[in-house]
């Protein structure tokens, strides 16, 4: 790979860096701020914290790789812990998929009885689903660490190294499998979620849209810009898992043009997302506007 092209794919690695801390950093700040003043926190409030603080840590672990993949520092050290990777990563998809079943609850309008029941108890369940979601991505990451150590090897080793072979002969077809079914599982419950949503949204808008006047036409306004971030992060969440897979094929290297460009998609996720959520949320949209404005009369 060319030194030019190493500045660049470095350059585009610490913008994405940074722009994901930040996002994530304001979600944190913003929302521990409300916890100190009002002496509590709103339950999707809760999980937006706990999702921006394993986006942080996230992020941190995808700019390691990029140093990684430029070949800066040695790829075994990530290799060795791997399993921490797989737990944020894990834990990560888990909050972003309860987020999206929350959004789900709240704002879906389908006459279904598991949807109703969602409905009047999502706010209650959250806390038990973050903790859920830590005691639940704990035990399989310990449980898997073997498993994963060996599978981060010899992919790692497949990238890095022309001649080396990449057969998994020490995991078993069964524990293979579990591998499989722990990513799939917070997909297939997020994808279910959006869908349901989007048709929802989708139907609800569309009807408002045709008897839209007066004050109705800002909840149009309001519906339309929910479904479009509810798409947007469909969008990145499919693009990220159809990624993963055709970075898990090894079908090239790792100093390949094609193989940065989706590492790069990959790490852009979570940092993307992050801003389309601040811009989406009023308050964190509004304590930006104030913290630009404050930045402004200070210069």
């Amino acid at each position: 790979m060319l030194e030019s092209e190493v500045i660049t794919y470095f350059i585009f690695a610490v913008i994405q860096f940074l722009m994901g801390v930040l996002a994530n950093g304001i979600i944190v700040v913003v929302n521990s701020i409300d916890l100190i003043k009002q002496k509590k926190m709103l339950p999707v409030d809760l999980l937006l914290c706990c999702l921006a603080t394993s986006r942080i840590c996230l992020q941190i672990i995808i700019f390691y790789v990029h140093l990684i993949v430029i070949s800066w520092i040695e790829f075994s050290r990530f290799v060795e812990n791997s399993t921490v990777f797989t737990f944020v990563h894990k834990l990560e998809l888990w909050f972003a998929t309860w987020l999206s079943v929350f959004y789900c609850a709240k704002i879906a309008t389908i006459a279904h009885p598991l949807i109703f029941w969602l409905k009047l108890r999502i706010s209650k369940l959250v806390p038990w689903l973050i903790f859920g979601s830590l005691l639940y991505t704990s035990l399989t990451s310990v449980f898997n660490s073997k498993q994963a150590w060996i599978f981060s090897q010899k992919f790692s080793l497949a990238l890095f190294f022309q001649n080396a072979t990449t057969t998994i002969n020490e995991i078993s077809v069964l524990q293979f499998a579990f591998l499989v079914i722990d990513i799939l599982l917070p997909f297939l419950i997020f994808l279910i979620s959006s869908l349901l949503l989007i048709f929802s949204l989708g139907r609800h808008t569309q009807q408002m849209m045709s008897t839209a006047t007066g004050t109705r036409n800002s909840r149009t306004t309001v519906h339309v810009t929910v479904l479009l971030s509810i798409l947007s992060f469909l969008v990145l969440y499919l693009t990220q898992y159809m990624l993963s897979l055709v970075v898990l094929s090894q079908t090239f290297k790792v100093r390949n043009f094609f193989f940065l460009f989706c590492i790069l998609v990959l790490g852009s996720y979570p940092s993307i997302h992050s801003v389309i959520l601040v811009l989406g949320n009023p308050k964190l949209k509004q304590n930006v506007k104030k913290f630009l404005l404050h930045s402004k009369c200070c210069q």
